[in-house]
């Protein structure tokens, strides 16, 4: 079972957004992966998801509220098989905070689409048609990274 870690910055929008959208399409396409979500600071570590975007999430039929945030941390580097970034400034500090062994494959989330973009914007202080925009991305970016899995486990 791939093991997958979405990264943002404070783990209340983006992440935990991707968390809960890949593990339903995931579910749906019978495909078994465990998947969580972290941000690179702490700042909201054991707070759940932001009200606006566990909203937009529940519209389109995701579940967010169980959810609480929380830090990367070293373990991560070792139980997870794909740290995935929601943009590039994540990726760096991922990079950054990596040890030299580690055993997992750091990538921006986005790469895995075709899309016109490679990063997740953060939509913390924008309005509703920001945490939409997010939701599509996230959802091309999901539908996308279980045919990669898919492809890799043929």
């Amino acid at each position: 079972m791939k093991r997958i870690l979405f990264v943002c910055l404070g783990n209340i929008c983006r992440s935990p957004a991707a968390e809960g959208v890949l593990r339903t399409k995931a579910k749906d396409r019978g495909i078994d992966l465990y998947i969580e979500s972290a941000g690179t600071g702490a700042w909201h570590a054991g707070d759940p998801p932001d009200a606006r975007m566990m909203r937009s999430a529940a519209k389109r039929g995701y579940d967010l509220s169980y959810q609480r945030a929380r830090k990367v941390s070293d373990a991560d580097f070792f139980e997870f098989d794909y740290l995935l970034a929601m943009d590039l400034a994540n990726h760096t500090d991922l990079l950054e905070m990596a040890p030299p062994n580690r055993e997992c494959d750091i990538r921006l989330f986005l790469d895995f689409a075709k899309c016109e973009t490679r990063e997740t914007p953060d939509p913390y202080y924008g309005g509703d048609a920001g945490f939409e925009r997010v939701l599509d991305l996230i959802e091309e970016g999901a539908d996308a990274l279980i045919d990669y899995l898919e492809d890799e486990s043929a």
